[in-house]
Order: C-alpha cells, then structure tokens, then sequence
C-alpha cells in the first residue's frame, strides 16, 4: 500500500508555479509517453510505464496506471480508500477513452474493486458509452467482477467524524499545503499516454467529493468533460471541483483548442481562464487543473491556484513531477 506522500519523495523537477508552464521535449521520434495528475501519478505512471515499455498499447497502459490507483494507492479521493459521500456510500466513478473515438464510462458504482476496467468493459462489450448506478454494478457482476465492500475503517470514521458537524467546505489542495481539511479534498487520478505507434488513450478514475450528496457525478466520467481523446490532435483530462469541468466541457475544449494551434500549455491555460470569466468570484475559493498531451507527445498543464502537479514518463525520465503554472499564485487568492 502506498500513499501519495511517499512519491514526495520521488526526484522532484518543479517548475515556478507564477512563471509560464513548463514545455517538455516531444520524445524521440516513435517514442512513448505517459503523463497524469498529482503527485499519486508518479505510480501510476509507473505501472503504465510497464506496459508501454514493453511495446504495448496506449489503452492497455492507462488501464495499468488507473488499476494501481484503485487499488495499491491508499488516498481519500480515488478507489478502495476514498471517502464516502453524505450518507456515508462510497461511489466510484471512472472512464476510459482511445484516439479513435471508442470510450466507455461508469459512474456511482459500488462494491467494485476496478471501475476503469469496467468502464473500459462498457466500451468494448456494450452499445453504450455510459453506464451508472445499480445497472452498472450489475454489468460489472455479469462481467465476472467480483462484489467487495471497499469503505475502509478509517473513511468510515471520517464520515463519522464528519456527521458531528456536517460542514462541507473544500479547500484547495489542502494536503500538499499540510494543513487540516485534507479529508474535503477531491482530486481525480487522470492518465494520458501515447505509445511507440502513435496511439493515444486516457483515463480518468476517483471517488469524487468527499461527503457528497448521494447520486453526486462529477467530470471524471463524463467524456469530454474530464477526459477527452482524439489521435488527430491529442488528450486532455482534468481534477478539481468537477461541476466546473462540466459547465464548460473542458477537456473537450483543451483539445479543440490544441486543433486550432495552441499548444497544450496554451490550451490549458485558455480553459482555465474561462472559468475565471465565467464565474470570477467562485473561482477564488475551488480549484480547476487541466493536463494535455498532443499527439507529438509535448506536455502542458494549467491551475487557477497554485499547487497542481503532474508527473511525466518516458524512455528518457523517469518519476518526473512538475508544478504548472497558475491564474492565482499566492498561498490565498
């Protein structure tokens, strides 16, 4: 079991997070890449990596680095260790989506271990691209997943702990920062990869808000909100506060944005910039990341607050972790 602190102290490469993001080097001609959110991503991306460097598929190695999140990272907010929402439930959402256009997605599932590989069940077995509730979980069972009770003792005692006062206040990337509220906090696990022929397929998985109301979905699942794909220009997923990524069809935008010549640095930060016109007063208290990786493999990140991390794979770096630029970045905004 690993948690996210322990990739703190993985080699760290931070960009200044007031200055402009961060462009890495494409990888060589026919190389593969992997990138995700947070710091969590470094182990992910590892698992991923397994399958890239082995001439796998861009699909098979988002499913890896989602898989290890669900299950060997121990955090609030994505797989078997998240907390529950307000009735004490723990839900699951996730999706998965190749460059072609194929995508699959569950959300508010429960008692399944691996949600991504459902979701990725519901692209290649089903009419659909979406599936949620009890339906899914029945899919799920149908599809030889087994039913397991995933709410650990340590969620369930802070839903407990919760209840005595039921405040909802998220704050912003509160457990980087150390300080108290690190149980409101809601950061999604999002993969994008390219492998060595060119194809490219991302992830999403989490378990939402924390302390949610019950039937709650935010952007993880939804396609083209969290997660978009598209082989002719490239991928973009994205964390935070969910309704936003939703209002605006974010990770959707980020790749039309990279269609019409930004870069994915430049499209992540046009996105999140129309959050803060759109709604400038909510902006100051949430926070909104996006991730993009066009299909020669450059990456580009944006945050409205400082704080954000990503971590970068590839033949040439490894366990690479990266701070993107921010619209606010002082400590309060």
């Amino acid at each position: 079991m690993t948690s996210r602190r322990d990739f703190l102290q993985a080699s760290l490469l931070l960009a200044g997070a007031g200055s402009a993001p961060r462009l890495l080097a494409t990888p060589a001609a026919g190389g593969a890449r992997v990138v995700s959110t947070w710091d969590f991503g470094v182990g992910a991306n590892q698992a991923a990596w397994q399958v890239l460097d082995a001439g796998g598929t861009a699909l098979d190695a988002v499913e890896a680095g989602a898989r290890w999140a669900e299950s060997d990272l121990c955090n609030p907010t994505v797989g078997r260790c998240g907390n529950p929402d307000r009735d004490g439930v723990l839900t699951l959402d996730a999706s998965i989506m190749q460059g072609d256009g194929r995508c699959g997605a569950v959300a508010a599932l429960r008692d399944i271990l691996h949600p991504v590989s459902v979701a990725r069940r519901v692209m290649e077995r089903t009419p659909h691209v979406m599936l949620v509730g009890e339906g899914a979980r029945q899919f799920a069972v149908e599809q030889g997943f087994e039913p397991r009770r995933l709410l650990t003792p340590a969620a369930e005692q802070a839903w407990r702990e919760w209840r005595e006062t039921e405040r909802y206040a998220p704050q912003i990337n509160a457990e980087r920062r150390g300080r108290p509220g690190d149980k409101d906090n809601h950061d999604t696990l999002g993969l994008l990869a390219i492998d060595a022929q060119g194809r490219m397929a991302g992830a999403c998985t989490t378990s939402g808000m924390a302390w949610k109301m019950h039937g709650r979905v935010g952007d993880s699942p939804i396609i083209g909100a969290g997660l978009y794909v598209d082989d002719e220009v490239g991928a973009a997923t994205a964390s935070g506060m969910g309704e936003e990524m939703m209002r605006n069809a974010a990770a959707f935008l980020v790749v039309e944005l990279m269609r019409q010549g930004r870069s994915p640095a430049q499209a992540c930060r046009e996105a999140t910039e129309r959050v803060v016109r759109k709604r400038p007063e909510a902006s100051r208290t949430l926070q909104v990341c996006f991730l993009a990786m066009d299909r020669t493999g450059e990456v580009g990140a944006y945050a409205l607050h400082r704080g954000f991390v990503y971590a970068v794979c590839d033949a040439a770096q490894r366990d690479t972790l990266l701070e993107s630029a921010s619209v606010y970045t002082s400590e309060q905004a």
